[in-house]
């Protein structure tokens, strides 16, 4: 019964998709490589692993995001 269900919706979106205009398709594209840029290539310059930079142990990592959540502001 599940099966069903999920092949029913992924034939509504494979169809859909299938049958979009040039300008439709070229739009997703457009979407598609947005969100790329904004998760992979943004993390990567403007979000560093800030707790693997900075401590060397899993122990350290844990007792700053603990001290960092339970400090009083």
């Amino acid at each position: 019964m599940k099966r069903n269900v999920f092949a029913r919706i992924f034939n509504l979106y494979y169809d859909g998709f299938r049958n979009l205009s040039p300008v439709g398709k070229r739009l997703w594209i457009i979407i598609l490589i947005k969100l790329f840029i904004m998760f992979a290539i943004l993390k990567l310059f403007f979000f560093p692993n800030f707790l693997n930079t900075n401590f060397d142990s899993d122990k350290e990592r844990s007792d700053y995001v603990i001290e960092q959540l339970t400090k009083p502001n």
